[in-house]
């Protein structure tokens, strides 16, 4: 069939994919590829480049010849050392042997965990503002997405209130992201008893996507999935990509009972096979030091932050204190643009990129997201910018 047949025949495509709209980001971001000089804001990237102690370990494992498959569930020795850190930082218990998939990204481990429980009808709770995928992978697997707003004035975390209006005799799970992105927000531990105890009364599965568990700030990180009676009911996903400045060895990894991680590896099996070994051997070095590489990195994020909040205040920006990630979530309100406007108009007229907020979902209107993932010397020039672009 030729490219002109399949654009002449709707019924080609899959109607779950046709109901689904391109990625904003990845959108926006193929433009910004085509500019010369941009100061870019928008990437949810580490500047930083793997440890060198992770990268020598893939060298070295290939030196020594490690090119093969792994197991499906991936290498025990990562899953062991995973099960140890868990155990050690979250209070987390997990069978390395039965309990622990090692994936290619957090997004594929995403992907299997949707696909493993939604049967078509079956409705997903997720908190907007959210990561791009959310909503789509729900589509995907012929399950309905239902979004739950966050705000501002709340520090965009869920309310018991707002769950229950939303929650249905059809919701099959809830899916978290906290620390999140785009906002920056963290749970409290009573945020993540009372969604525990959410879960529990209505008898759901739990997806908590902690892919920046590490990157906290103003308090210690608290996971859903320790709290009593989570563990039967949870799949929790986490991976190196952030807080280990890892995105492009693509590891991930999900942790759940023995039953759900067997329905997730089945579709592993069948669509990836492996994580590839690199990244595997990579992913086994970066635990063995993990707090040393983080803590460094940690501590510039801070401190950029910090200024990009003064700075936000300086010039009329009013904005949530980020407690987690490495974005902050500035209102534009006050600029009379729409979040599209916003984003455009900079990067047009100062060169400078962030995000609409409209990207993570309708919640994100009125809101633009900035990823301090830079360096500081790019973000006080992005900021003179962005006071330029609204003085203007």
């Amino acid at each position: 069939m030729s490219t002109n047949d399949s654009k002449s025949r709707p019924d080609v495509i899959a109607r779950q994919l046709t109901a689904v709209p391109r990625s904003g980001i990845r959108d926006f971001f193929e433009i910004v590829s085509t500019m010369q000089d941009v100061i870019s804001l928008g990437i949810g990237e580490p500047d930083f480049d793997a440890p060198w102690h992770i990268r020598e370990a893939s060298v070295f494992a290939l030196e020594r010849g490690a090119t093969s498959y792994t197991s499906n569930l991936g290498l025990l020795s990562l899953r062991q050392a995973i099960a140890r850190y868990l155990e050690e930082t979250m209070g987390l218990a997990y069978c390395p042997k039965s309990e622990i998939l090692i994936s290619v990204g957090v997004s594929e481990a995403l992907d299997l965990a949707i696909r493993a429980i939604c049967n078509p009808g079956d409705e997903i709770l997720y908190h907007e503002p959210c990561y791009v995928s959310y909503g789509p992978l729900i589509q995907f697997a012929h399950g309905v997405p239902v979004p739950v707003p966050t705000t501002m004035e709340h520090e965009f975390r869920l309310t018991r209130t707002a769950l229950e209006e939303r929650v249905t005799p059809r919701t099959k799970a809830l899916l978290l992201n906290y620390p999140n992105n785009p906002t920056g927000a963290a749970l409290t531990y009573d945020d993540a008893r009372m969604l525990a105890d959410f879960v529990q009364a209505h008898d759901l599965i739990l997806i908590t996507d902690e892919i920046y568990a590490e990157l906290t700030y103003d308090q210690k990180h608290v996971s859903v999935a320790a709290f009593p009676g989570m563990h039967e009911r949870t799949i929790f996903l986490h991976g190196f990509s952030k807080a280990w400045a890892m995105t492009g060895f693509r590891i991930g990894y999900a942790c759940a009972p023995a039953a759900l991680t067997d329905a997730m590896m089945k579709i592993h099996q069948y669509t990836m096979l492996c994580a590839p070994i690199l990244s595997q051997e990579a992913a086994r070095e970066a635990l063995r030091q993990a707090g040393e590489d983080v803590e460094l990195m940690k501590t510039e994020y801070r401190k950029r932050r910090n200024f990009l909040l003064r700075s936000f205040a300086d010039i009329g920006l009013p904005c949530f204190t980020p407690r987690g990630a490495f974005y902050a979530f500035p209102s534009i309100a006050s600029t009379g643009l729409t979040a599209h406007d916003f984003a455009f108009g900079l990067l047009e007229q100062e060169k400078v990129a962030c995000v609409p907020g409209t990207a993570f979902g309708p919640s994100g209107e009125g809101f633009v997201r900035c990823a301090y993932a830079t360096s500081l010397d790019a973000i006080k020039e992005a900021v003179t910018r962005i006071a330029r672009f609204i003085g203007r």
